[in-house]
């Protein structure tokens, strides 16, 4: 089988889906190559010549697209890459089928197999597989940094000759796993932080990191299966909005990390919330590329409102570039390792096994996920 790793096409995002410090468990599976496009670790100040050393051949993206079996990529192909992929490969990766459905379709039309790492399932077994919470983590992590560089005082309370500075105030609405990430570290730098989820089960957690969780009764809320959180109604978010903005008000820097799996992200800051802040203050939306959290946040643009500073940036993870290759590669190597099949030289689909079930959209010709029927 020869594998190629495809270079993210969005000069943005600046992981590879290939790092030196994972790459020896593919190479060596017995009856595999490997491949890689030229440039792939430029992001993560690793050149070509260094996955040369490891036993990786570079290549061109149309080399890699034409001559793959099984193709690694950080995110979905056009549609003439897909025209280009041999009939029977494979295509594994972040494939984002929720906004791109045609290029789905299109690898589905030319019985092309897609794996999309998205779904892979909230299981004991599969969290070595986990893209989604792997990359969360570190998003959660960087945008509390990305934060604080746009706030004109430090975090830490400090004792100094001139006088007391007070540590500033950090509030974080979503405690899924960016979220708690988020909060570790504002706490670690010294700020004083509050917490809100519509999951009141994540109390203990926000409390054993050192925050304040903030209570509002929203009535019914809960979490999935797979532990997101659930939607709420029109009548609750309206409430959330109302209470939280009481938070929001004093505190120095807000980031959201609410999103919907499969859903654009809910609106849970206003303008009339915004324009309470203080001048100074800090919002970082981290659900901006899924349509926003706060009203008014654009995708890679500060907004200015009233002196309140409201970021949007994406492709979070990538401000840890080397870090989140390392994560991301492992997670999707992960996977190649649990279902490569020695004795036929090609991938074991085996559609009673839990994780091949979520995660494998299209095969032979077929979508699978009646979502994207």
């Amino acid at each position: 089988m020869h594998i190629v790793a495809l270079k993210s096409p969005d000069s943005s995002d600046h992981r590879s889906v290939i790092h030196p410090e994972t790459i020896a468990k593919l190479v060596s599976l017995a009856g595999v190559s490997v491949s890689f496009e030229s440039g792939i670790g430029r992001g993560i100040n690793v050149s070509d010549q260094t996955f040369a050393d490891l036993g990786l051949k570079v290549l061109t993206r149309d080399e890699c697209l034409l001559d793959g079996d099984l193709i690694i990529t950080p995110s979905s192909l056009t549609l003439i890459e897909s025209a280009s992929i041999k009939k029977g490969a494979t295509v594994i990766g972040m494939l984002n089928p929720f906004y791109a459905l045609e290029e789905l379709k299109a690898l589905c039309d030319s019985s092309i197999n897609a794996v999309s790492m998205e779904f892979i399932p909230r299981i004991t077994r599969a969290q070595k597989m986990d893209v989604l919470s792997s990359q969360a983590n570190l998003a959660g992590y960087a945008a509390v940094l990305e934060a604080a560089q746009h706030l004109s005082s430090a975090l830490p309370m400090m004792m100094t000759a001139a006088g007391t500075l007070k540590p500033a105030r950090v509030f974080v609405i979503g405690v899924g796993v960016a979220g708690l990430q988020a909060i570790a570290t504002a706490k670690r730098l010294g700020a004083r932080v509050e917490a809100f989820d519509t999951r009141d089960v994540v109390e203990e957690q926000v409390k054993s990191l050192g925050a304040k969780f903030v209570k509002i009764d929203l009535g019914d809320t809960g979490q999935t299966d797979q532990g997101y959180a659930k939607e709420l109604t029109s009548e609750q978010i309206v409430k959330q909005k109302e209470l939280q903005s009481l938070v929001c008000e004093r505190s120095d820097i807000v980031i959201t990390t609410a999103q919907i799996f499969g859903r654009p992200a809910p609106k849970i800051i206003d303008e009339t919330t915004i324009k309470k802040m203080k001048p100074g203050s800090v919002i970082l939306d981290m659900a901006v590329e899924t349509g926003g959290n706060v009203e008014g946040s654009l995708v890679d643009e500060v907004v200015n409102v009233n002196g309140v500073k409201v970021v949007g940036i994406s492709h979070l993870a990538s401000k840890v570039a080397s870090h989140a290759s390392f994560a991301l590669s492992n997670n999707i190597i992960n996977w190649i390792e649990d279902f490569y099949s020695e004795e036929t030289k090609n991938i074991d689909f085996d559609f009673e096994d839990e994780v091949i079930k979520s995660s494998v959209l299209a095969y032979d010709g077929k979508i699978l996920n009646e979502r994207f029927a």
